[in-house]
């Protein structure tokens, strides 16, 4: 078949995407002081390799003070553009589109990794600068009894902030990325600034809804006057937090990002409590595509969709119902990183190792080609042949 919606290209402003497969911005808690490692140009190369359209490199964090772990990515220093560029450099080589996500923790900030417990970090010899990495909010409240309180932001530091923004933005271009995520979800510092549970100020960035949204839109703008206008710019939300933050807040957002330079909403959830808004309550395929559906229809913007994606003919099907635009495949692009190869060749798409490197793409084509009537061992069957058994494998 070629008329593959998932694999047909699609041009935002200025960049080309080969397909609709997105690599989303997973934490690797991998940096050293915040510098890319092998393991980064390892993760995302394996990815670009794998025939993903783009790949987006995990939050990088605007400021010290924005790390969530020793591990943390950062981009508040030129000196981070040079090693960045090695990064993205391979993803092209790739023919994959390199982004990468710009964020900081907010609250959430000096924390350990999630499988060392997920909690925050006690003073150690390790961490040479402990005070000055000291969490901030909007507001001085914890995330939850097992946080600290941070550190509530004066409204210079704010407008900081938003400077230091842009200039990340400016050194992500010089490292070559071509699309820019800003990171504005799960109860990390610009979610905290939309919602009014983590958000109590009383100065022009707390209060109304219009106030709430002004550090994203602030950020938004200076990230714009450094960003090149042929460039695309997405914005990851929490459509819904379950807090008082949701779908109509979102798309009332989205409506007033989109003049201002943002092409696509990344439609995720929660992150502001320790509940999973939609997660908690059922475990189904597309469980958060609903969100991006929504997003898209009422913003009339261009959405990404994420949320256990699994199969080729499920991000084919979501596509076609006009529910995204983009599909976001991360976890199952873990377990298989070439998961958009493995797509091509059971949706039947024509040539489907033509679109990865031939250092392996030419080998699993001739080994295609000899007939012995054998499948790949990651060979399984979509939604439509899958039955009731692939839902109760996830419960």
């Amino acid at each position: 078949m070629s008329d593959m919606l998932l694999f047909s290209p699609m041009t935002i402003r200025g960049v080309t995407l080969k397909n609709r497969i997105v690599v989303p911005p997973m934490h690797q808690y991998s940096a050293e002081k915040g510098f890319p490692t092998d393991w980064h140009l390892m993760n995302a190369g394996k990815f670009a390799a794998g025939g993903a359209g783009l790949v987006i490199v995990e939050s990088t964090k605007v400021e010290r003070r924005g790390c969530g772990t020793i591990g943390d990515l950062g981009i508040w220093d030129d000196k981070f553009i040079a090693p960045l560029s090695r990064v993205a450099g391979f993803i092209k080589q790739q023919n994959a589109v390199a982004g990468i996500q710009l964020g900081h923790s907010g609250r959430k900030a000096r924390a350990s990794r999630p499988w060392e417990g997920d909690r925050p970090l006690e003073r150690s010899a390790e961490i040479e600068d402990w005070d000055a990495w000291t969490p901030v909010a909007p507001s001085a409240i914890a995330h939850s009894e097992r946080w600290p309180v941070p550190r509530a932001l004066e409204t210079q530091d704010v407008k900081d902030l938003v400077a230091a923004w842009g200039q990340a933005a400016r050194r992500a271009h010089e490292a070559g990325f071509d699309v820019l995520e800003l990171h504005g979800a799960h109860g990390y510092l610009v979610h905290e600034f939309l919602s009014g549970r983590s958000n109590q100020r009383s100065d022009e960035y707390g209060g109304s809804e219009a106030n709430r949204m002004r550090f994203l839109i602030e950020v938004t703008e200076a990230v714009r006057a450094h960003w090149p206008d042929h460039k695309p710019l997405f914005v990851r939300l929490s459509v819904e937090d379950n807090a008082g933050w949701g779908p109509e807040q979102s798309a009332r957002l989205a409506t007033i990002l989109k003049p201002r330079g943002v092409d696509v909403i990344d439609c995720s959830s929660g992150g502001i409590s320790e509940m999973a808004p939609i997660l908690g309550k059922e475990i189904k395929y597309n469980y958060q595509v609903p969100l991006a559906e929504y997003v898209r229809a009422h913003a009339d913007i261009m959405t990404m969709a994420v949320g256990l994606i699994i199969h080729g003919d499920q991000a084919e099907q979501i596509l076609r119902d006009k529910q995204a635009d983009l599909i976001a495949v991360g976890r199952e692009i873990l377990n298989n990183p070439n998961w958009p190869m493995d797509a091509a060749l059971k949706l039947g798409v024509e040539g489907p190792f033509r679109n990865v490197p031939p250092q392996f793409g030419y080998w699993l084509g001739t080994r295609a080609k000899r007939g012995f009537g054998t499948r790949p061992s990651t060979w399984q069957n979509g939604l439509r042949e899958a039955g009731p058994e692939a839902d109760r494998e996830l419960t």
